[in-house]
């Protein structure tokens, strides 16, 4: 009878995970599409001026990938490159100078605003710092764009020539990560396809939509946008800190647009599994507003939605209830089948999506370790810099 009970109980938890899937598959803005794309673009009779500001710390890895491409934009208005040196100790700086040199191009200014004071981020300070430097200039719009970013030489063009077309106060795409280990392989695409199911791309652009989300590699802002929402003041302490633009935009009544990227790429290798570990576990639990409930529901959902399908094939075929394993079995092709988009869109093997349950795993012991790194206190690392609150001061860049 007790067992009986059990079986019956796993069979209803499984039937509410496949009922689960079928409504992100077709409720939550269909977020496993990958067709979100610069909206139509229409050039403008005059091209408005646009400063590219660019925050580093110790960048100079990567930016002899990078820096070249913003510096050869294919821009036909004025446009002007803002890299703030954000206290680096690996000549960032000189190098980036060097590069400007040698390359030419569009105009670059190299600046340093020091440490940031107390209730600042390493990243939105120097942000502040460069569009400081950059209203000198009075731009119509702002790129804020990491080091590690790698544009095609029209993506400036493009982005300018989409907002204005859209009547968006923000243009955003999701660069192309890396994708070239074993871990990167296994981790990214799921980071994007997580990403797009926490914040539908379809809902963020619609009119009178409250979600909001921007992806910090490529954020095209219209300067006078940044004024009226305050910003980056009004997000100083953010450790996720484009999804606080975007919803500090849309709280002043702008409009928000967000979609992949074609032709931005980020540069930055992820090769060891523990490199991911830290990019994610530093702002997981800040992304749950550090609320222990909202920990637990995510951990909780995590395993309902992800882990429970492959539990069920297994539970099911072991245990010789059919019903169970075929219930399971649909839940996790469900699954699957909303995975192979985004494997496709970053040229993977399409195998890899029946595996999409060993990395939501993975990505739920990385939210877990985020929180438990919060509540000892250790605070967050990140290129050198320490903070001792990751609740009010962490660095996401």
């Amino acid at each position: 009878m007790g067992q009986t009970a059990a079986v019956d109980a796993y069979l209803w938890i499984t039937v509410v995970s496949l009922a689960a899937w079928a409504w992100l598959l077709l409720g939550q803005g269909f977020f496993w599409r990958t067709d979100v794309r610069l909206p139509p673009r229409r050039e403008p009779e005059v091209w408005p001026s646009v400063c590219v500001v660019v925050p580093a710390r110790d960048e100079a890895a990567v930016l002899p990938e990078s820096l070249p491409s913003l510096l050869a934009q294919d821009y036909p208005g004025r446009a002007e490159v803002f890299l703030v040196d954000d206290g680096s100790t690996d000549g960032t700086g000189e190098l980036a100078r060097e590069l400007s040199r040698r390359h030419g191009g569009l105009p670059l200014t190299v600046g340093s605003p020091g440490e940031p004071p107390a209730g600042w981020t390493g990243k939105l300070w120097a942000v502040r710092y460069g569009i400081g430097l950059a209203r000198a200039r009075d731009p119509e719009y702002l790129l804020l764009t990491d080091a590690d970013i790698a544009h095609a030489p029209d993506s400036l063009r493009e982005l300018v020539a989409a907002a204005g077309a859209g009547g968006f106060d923000v243009v955003s795409q999701m660069a192309r990560l890396r994708v070239a280990s074993l871990w990167e392989r296994l981790v990214v695409p799921a980071f994007v396809y997580f990403f797009a199911q926490l914040y539908p791309f379809r809902w963020i652009g619609r009119k009178g939509s409250r979600t909001a989300a921007a992806a910090g590699g490529c954020v095209l802002l219209r300067a006078d946008m940044a004024q009226q929402a305050r910003i980056p003041d009004a997000i100083r302490h953010a450790v996720i800190d484009d999804v606080a633009l975007a919803r500090a935009v849309k709280g002043a009544g702008g409009r928000v647009w967000l979609g992949l990227a074609e032709r931005v790429d980020s540069v930055r290798p992820y090769p060891r599994l523990r490199d991911l570990w830290r990019m994610v576990s530093r702002s997981a639990y800040a992304q749950l507003r550090h609320h222990p409930l909202l920990l637990l529901g995510t951990v909780a959902g995590l395993a309902l939605v992800y882990l429970v399908p492959p539990a069920a094939v297994v539970v099911g075929a072991a245990g010789g209830d059919p019903a169970v394993a075929l219930v399971g079995a649909a839940a996790w092709a469900v699954m699957a089948g909303t995975y192979l988009p985004m494997l496709r869109y970053y040229g993977q093997p399409l195998w890899l999506a029946p595996l999409l349950p060993f990395t939501a795993s993975l990505y739920l012991l990385m939210t877990v370790d985020s929180a438990v790194q919060h509540y000892r206190g250790r605070g967050a690392a990140w290129k050198g810099r320490t903070y001792a609150r990751p609740d009010a001061v962490a660095e996401e860049g």
